[in-house]
This record gives C-alpha cells, sequence and structure tokens, in this order.
C-alpha cells in the first residue's frame, strides 16, 4: 500500500473491500491516538499519555514552549481540523484551537515567529490550496494566503530568509512539479520562476548547510524515482543532481552533524527497501551505507542529540512493525534498539527537549498490500 499520494480516506475504504484481518476496525484498518517516548539513555520506549482523537497522516511540530502541536489528520472515519498539545512535563494531551479546514497529509512549518504555518493537504479526499497560522500565545487559528495550487503530499521547507518552500505534491488527477514561497510579512504565496525537473510527490525534502534545499526520490504517476535536484534560494531556480543507486517513495531524509544527507528505506516499486544512502552536497553525489536492520517505508526517522538517527516504525511487508534501530554516522552501521509498544506506520515524531523522541498517532494494518496504486 502506497499511503504518500493517496488520501487516508481512499486507504479505509480500500481496507474494507480488502477484509483485513489483524487490528480490525471499522473499515479494516486500526488508526492510533496512542503516544510514546523513546529514552535514547536506555534505548527503551515507553507509552505517554494518548491524543484525544486517533490521528493518522498528521503532523507534530515543536514550539518553542518545549510542547509538541499535533495538527489534523485521518481518524478512521473523517479528516479533522482539530489540533492538540503535548506537555512533557505532564505527559497529556490538551485541545486547543481547531483549524478552519479539516486536513490530511498537509505540512506544518514553526516559523522564527513562534507561529506555525499549515498548508495544503487532502480535505475529504479533495486536495486544498488553503494555509493557515497557529498562535501559540492564544491558542488560535488564523486563515493566511492560499497557496496559488492546490497540493498534498507535498514538501515544505523553512529557508534562512524565513520564508517558506513548498513543492511538488499531488492535485486532483495531476502529480505537480510546482513549487511557490510563502512570505510570512505579507502572508501570500508566490510561484517561483522555475518548477523541479519532475513531477514528485512522496519525496523528501531537506535545507542543506549552504542553504539550499534537496529534494529527493519520489513518484512522478508513471515512475518511482532515484532522481534528485537542489533548489538555489539565491536564483529560485532547481537543477538536478546526483541521482540515488534505488528509487524510493516513503523513505526518510535526516541531515547530519556531518552536513551529509541520511535517505532510509522507502518502497522501490516492488520491494521495500532496507537500503540507505548518504548525499554529499559538495560533490552532488551519493554514496551507499550500512543498510537497515529490517526493510520500511512510512517510518520516522529522527536526529539524536549524540548525533545517532533513531529509525521507528513504518512498513515493512504486507504489515506495520514496531521494530526501531540506531544509525551511527561514525561506523555507517545500524543496529537494533528497543521495540515501539504498538506497531504503527505514518505516525509523526518530535526530538523533545529532554532528547527523548516522541512518536504519535498513526494506524496498523495487516495484508493491506497493493489494494490501491501510487
Amino acid at each position: 500500500m502506497r499511503w504518500s499520494a493517496v488520501p487516508l480516506a481512499l486507504v479505509a475504504a480500500a481496507a474494507t473491500l480488502a477484509g483485513c484481518q489483524n487490528n480490525q476496525s471499522s473499515n479494516g484498518a486500526n488508526f492510533l491516538a496512542s503516544a510514546e517516548l523513546y529514552q535514547p539513555s536506555g534505548g527503551t520506549w515507553t507509552p505517554t499519555g494518548s491524543m484525544t482523537t486517533p490521528r493518522a497522516g498528521h503532523t507534530a511540530t515543536l514550539l518553542a514552549s518545549g510542547a509538541v502541536l499535533a495538527t489534523g489528520g485521518f481518524n478512521g472515519s473523517d479528516d479533522v481540523a482539530s489540533t492538540e498539545l503535548y506537555d512533557p512535563a505532564s505527559g497529556t494531551w490538551t485541545l486547543t484551537g481547531s483549524m478552519a479546514t479539516a486536513r490530511e497529509q498537509q505540512t506544518a512549518v514553526a516559523l522564527p515567529s513562534g507561529t506555525v504555518l499549515v498548508a495544503g493537504g487532502f480535505s475529504q479526499v479533495t486536495d486544498v490550496s488553503t494555509a493557515e497560522l497557529y498562535d501559540p500565545a492564544s491558542g488560535t487559528w488564523a486563515s493566511t494566503g492560499s497557496m496559488t495550487t492546490a497540493r498534498g503530499s507535498h514538501t515544505a521547507t523553512l529557508l534562512p530568509s524565513g520564508t517558506v518552500l513548498v513543492a511538488g505534491g499531488y492535485s486532483g488527477t495531476s502529480f505537480l512539479a510546482s513549487s511557490e514561497i510563502y512570505d510570512p510579512t505579507a502572508g501570500a504565496w508566490t510561484p517561483t520562476p522555475g518548477e523541479m525537473t519532475t513531477s514528485r510527490v512522496g519525496h523528501v525534502a531537506i535545507l542543506l548547510p549552504s542553504g539550499s534545499v534537496l529534494a529527493v526520490g519520489g513518484y512522478d504517476g508513471t515512475n518511482f524515482l532515484a532522481s534528485a535536484e537542489v533548489y538555489s534560494p539565491a536564483t529560485s531556480t532547481w537543477a538536478a543532481t546526483g541521482s540515488m543507486a534505488a528509487p524510493r517513495v516513503g523513505h526518510t531524509a535526516t541531515l547530519l552533524a556531518s552536513g551529509l544527507v541520511l535517505v532510509t528505506g522507502g518502497f522501490s516499486g516492488n520491494t521495500y527497501l532496507t537500503d540507505s544512502e548518504l548525499y554529499d552536497s559538495t560533490s552532488g553525489t551519493w554514496v551507499e551505507t550500512g543498510p537497515l536492520e529490517l526493510s520500511r517505508e512510512q517510518h520516522t526517522a529522527t536526529l539524536l542529540p549524540s548525533g545517532m538517527v533513531l529509525a521507528a516504525g513504518g512498513d515493512a511487508f504486507q504489515s506495520t512493525t514496531a521494530d526501531s534501530e540506531l544509525y551511527d554516522p561514525v561506523g555507517g552501521a545500524w543496529s537494533e534498539t528497543g521495540a515501539l509498544s504498538t506497531t504503527r506506520t505514518v505516525a509523526a515524531a518530535a526530538l523533545l527537549p529532554s532528547g527523548e523522541v516522541l512518536v504519535a498517532g498513526g494506524m496498523n494494518y495487516t495484508f493491506l498490500d497493493n489494494v490501491v496504486p501510487p
């Protein structure tokens, strides 16, 4: 099952037709409200307070206060507009203001002002162009300028200038190559003069030390992609860079302390991947590094204060997994660490000020693979 270009409402319908047997809810898949914490010192996971509603395809954003804001998602029956805050001190969630639009597979970016920009996504299967700002001081949302193109399953990256680059995604029947910039001062969106070199959905984007943005992998409507490209804020254009060894969608990308970018896992079109690769932005090239212990896609990947990377959960072959593992950049190898208390995919993760990792929500299933095409 490819989630990256498919609204979860369609996934739920497909699950019903597939007759999922394990973790079965009314629509054949189990959507989760539970959350848990990873303690790096002991390599263990501990359940913490559950969210007020199940969420998959949602976001989790660390606020300046140390709280975590969860927005939107799909709860098993509908996309939701509600948002809630996790308090690390008490380990509990409380509802905060609701968005104007229910949405899933949107993006959320913490701006330098302390507000959070949420943009696009799918709402009741339809992709949306609207964007909203969350004010932590008042706990309320306000509409801001709408994107020039409706899109879901896109990427959003905060640039050094304080503007936000949104790229790719899916709109109606179109796989998008377009990108646009949000200006918080004007509250407006402007298309970039140059589009990406190819349409991408289910790709990842990450800010490089140079201030440029790397977009890598994804699906263009026909092919799973190994290609990568770089956006230059100075010229507002995209340029191709070196390609990965393997095409992938549903992968993760993490900027390491060395400046290298670690890409892990994903789905290649016929295989769940264990492959990991490193991108060197100075040479524009990729090299393979140690493989994951377990193939996975739609997992979370979090850079720990130690410099290691925690990969947790995700899809394995025809099921979800609770396994998690650590990547050591020094040795270039992965090793198993404690397992999640619940199998989950399409979850959201945030690194807390304590150094712990919060993973919240998501879903689990068995034997849903290949019900809906990408």
